[in-house]
């Protein structure tokens, strides 16, 4: 299961653009399995194609999480602020002004 779901997630994740974020919740959803937040989570964190750009996926409230932090403490946050994204003063995402608004259906 794992394989062909996951590559869907990371087509969706694809499309993301630069200075915007998408939550798990809501990639879960574009793919047709909208109960499948941590799969996406799963998949994000066990990606390693470098064209994917995992770190724009974000938990509900816009937090993001260590497994990203590749290289040093703040990774996701650094590459997210190089990008645009804004933070709350409580280091989330600001979802309500950069959270990824999709024009149509991914498939």
């Amino acid at each position: 299961m794992s394989g062909h779901i996951f590559q869907a997630f990371y087509e969706i994740v694809c499309r993301i653009p630069a200075g915007t974020v998408a939550t798990y919740g809501q990639v879960a959803r574009l793919a047709g399995k909208p109960r499948c937040a941590r799969t996406v989570g799963y998949a994000m964190a066990g990606c390693r194609d470098p064209a994917v750009p995992c770190h724009r996926v974000v938990d509900r409230f816009g937090g993001t999480k260590a497994a990203f932090d590749t290289h040093a403490p703040g990774t996701q946050r650094a590459l997210l602020e190089a990008e645009g994204v804004l933070f709350r003063p409580d280091g989330t995402v600001d979802l309500a002004r950069c959270q990824w608004t999709p024009k149509q259906s991914p498939f």
